[in-house]
């Protein structure tokens, strides 16, 4: 089995709900634990490139663990995502790479699952 992992983050903190906030804070863990003994990956996906901005506010419940992460886990975001969901500040502020290899039809660029897996990573997805 791979010892490499992608968490993927799709979940949208605009709605302000427990769900959201449950699926990033689990995304974060997962990538953490998965970190101690292999290789991992944050990608920020759809919605969920909305997340480091709000992650980056040290009142934010999850502030300290995405913090922790990001010293030790790679984090990405997908462009087009980025772009379309109106995230690009937010992406931009926390240096966080953007990602494009899937040239969908009208995008920029979306991150592709497909070379992740060629890479061999494991995707989860929250």
């Amino acid at each position: 089995m791979s010892n490499k992992t992608a968490v993927v983050v799709l979940s949208d903190p605009s709605t302000g709900t427990d769900e959201a906030l449950g699926r990033v804070f689990d995304a974060l863990a997962a990538a953490w634990e998965y970190a101690q003994d292999g290789e991992a990956l944050v990608l920020f996906q759809g919605t969920g490139t909305r997340w480091p901005a709000v992650l980056a506010d040290p009142a934010h419940p999850a502030h300290e663990l995405y913090q922790a992460v990001k010293e030790q886990v790679a984090t990405v975001a997908s462009s087009g995502c980025t772009t379309v969901f109106g995230a690009s500040k937010g992406i931009e502020s926390e240096g966080i790479k953007q990602i494009g290899q899937n040239q969908a039809p009208g995008t920029p660029g979306v991150a592709s699952f497909r070379e992740l897996e060629k890479d061999g990573y494991r995707i989860l997805t929250f």
